[in-house]
């Protein structure tokens, strides 16, 4: 269905719908079906099965992420890592030098410094607020740099401006996980980045029912990803695809309330004398908030904080709330709150979680969009407990 409005919600509801609607079905339905008749194509790539991240359910998401994100395709996966991985190694090989940020979602983080390696690929971390550093760290071989929008769980904001730059001098290929902003609060693709990629088990999708993941960008660079991504098995299955596209339809109002929910506890958070940091980029004292407010339509749903005491006082705030899941992931309509050490991050060692700044007694809260005022109550009856 053509799309005419380049407002992202109302993208979010008619961007890539087939055109005949299917049987007049207003919902896409669920193609339960592995294979499909063959219809003379000649690739490979191009038969029709589930492996091959083509069938129509696929292909709708496909064409509305596009959209969504300003790119001109997009390829879904069976997880975040599933994209993540399959991307770096489409641009990657025996002997290629990676740029990566030095604070990253601890999956990440776990593949590029114990997997990369014995790829025979080598890399080195940068630090996303210094790029006066970047360039001795540059070998002959660096063929890709790699940022978050948001640091995962210390909400720091890159400077995301001098990575385009910097990939453009050097002929680098530039990728961004753009999770934690969701096209709503944020289009990379728009500043120049090559390739935006993201958890649809979060924003994306924002049910906290499926694990999935997706790649966006330009035609080329996306089907390289494709090819690489076929052939390692990443697929999403129909079932998860259309509620990924259910999911996708609210994004825009999901987030924009969750941006809202945020700064209110950030602040509440911030002035409440048992807490000892907070750190939320639309806060007026982070120390990237100009550039967060010059970048980004809000600062979504995800702050951390520690309050004084440790993790033994961490713990008993995580009890005594009532409203907030002691859980991992992030995204959905509820909120979720855990200490990283012990759940996105307890891949990494204690080391290595010392050197990215993550205490054992970080908190990290992924707000859901429940009532602000009942949030902020919850919180304020935990923390008289501490």
């Amino acid at each position: 269905m053509a799309n005419r409005s380049s407002d992202i919600q109302t993208q979010l509801i008619h961007a890539g719908e087939p055109d005949p609607r299917i049987a007049g079905a207003v919902a896409l339905p669920v193609f339960q079906s592995a294979t499909f008749e063959y219809a003379g194509q000649n690739s490979y790539h191009d038969l029709k099965y589930i492996r091959l991240n083509n069938t129509p359910n696929h292909q709708v998401l496909h064409a509305k992420l596009a959209a969504i994100a300003g790119g001109e395709a997009a390829v879904v996966a069976a997880s975040g890592m599933a994209a993540i991985t399959s991307a770096l190694l489409s641009f990657l090989r025996s002997g290629d030098h990676l740029l990566v940020q030095d604070c990253l979602y601890g999956g990440t983080h776990t593949f590029v410094n114990h997997d990369l390696p014995s790829l025979g690929i080598a890399f080195d971390f940068v630090a996303g607020n210094d790029p006066s550093s970047w360039e001795s760290l540059l070998k002959p071989e660096t063929r890709v740099i790699y940022v978050e929008t948001m640091t995962n769980p210390l909400l720091e904001v890159t400077d995301l401006e001098a990575v385009v730059r910097f990939a453009r001098e050097h002929n680098l290929v530039s990728m961004i996980d753009n999770t934690f902003a969701s096209p709503v609060n944020f289009k990379p693709l728009g500043m120049g980045f090559d390739v935006e990629l993201h958890s649809c088990t979060k924003y994306l999708n924002g049910h906290s029912d499926i694990v999935a993941g997706c790649a966006i960008g330009g035609e080329d660079r996306i089907e390289r990803i494709v090819d690489r991504m076929n052939h390692l098995g990443g697929c999403l299955d129909p079932h998860a695809c259309f509620l990924l596209y259910r999911g996708m339809k609210t994004l825009a109002l999901r987030v924009r309330h969750q941006n809202d929910n945020a700064l209110g506890l950030s602040q509440l958070l911030e002035g409440h004398p048992a807490v000892a940091q907070v750190n939320y980029p639309g806060l007026d004292d982070h120390p990237q908030h100009a550039r967060a407010e010059l970048l980004f339509e809000g600062c979504g749903g995800v702050l951390s904080f520690e309050v004084r005491g440790g993790v033994e006082a961490a713990d008993r705030l995580i009890e005594s709330l009532v409203l907030p899941i002691s859980a991992p992931s992030l995204g959905g309509v509820e909120t979720l709150i855990t200490r990283p050490a012990t759940t996105s991050h307890s891949g990494m060692t204690t080391k290595e979680r010392a050197q990215a700044g993550i205490s054992d007694g970080l908190i990290r809260v992924a707000v859901g969009i429940e009532a602000a005022d009942d949030l902020c109550d919850d919180f304020e009856q935990a923390l008289a407990r501490l």
